[in-house]
């Protein structure tokens, strides 16, 4: 996935564990690790607000964007899932 999540930096660098984070920031430990493992699809910006504050840093602290080494043409802002359309038969537009 293009968007890395650093959370794991953050916690190295603020001595906290995962529960003490999720605790503080209001999120279940088993959501704070989909996040943090990158196995997450979204995040809502009352989430990373509150991370951001708990771990006193900003969004870019904890994101941060990789070039996608898959090359297939199924992301970015003019194929936008044309690659997954064509696949499954679904006309783009």
């Amino acid at each position: 996935m293009p968007i890395a999540v650093d959370i794991d930096v953050m916690l190295a660098r603020r001595k906290m564990s995962v529960g003490e984070l999720a605790e503080r920031v209001g999120i279940t430990p088993a959501n704070l690790a989909v996040l943090k493992n990158g196995r997450a699809k979204a995040v809502r910006f009352t989430t990373l607000a509150a991370l951001c504050e708990v771990l006193e840093c900003q969004p870019g602290d904890l994101l941060r964007w990789e070039p996608d080494d898959g090359g297939d043409g199924a992301g970015g802002r003019d194929g936008e899932g044309a690659v997954e359309r064509a696949a499954h038969g679904v006309p783009g537009g």
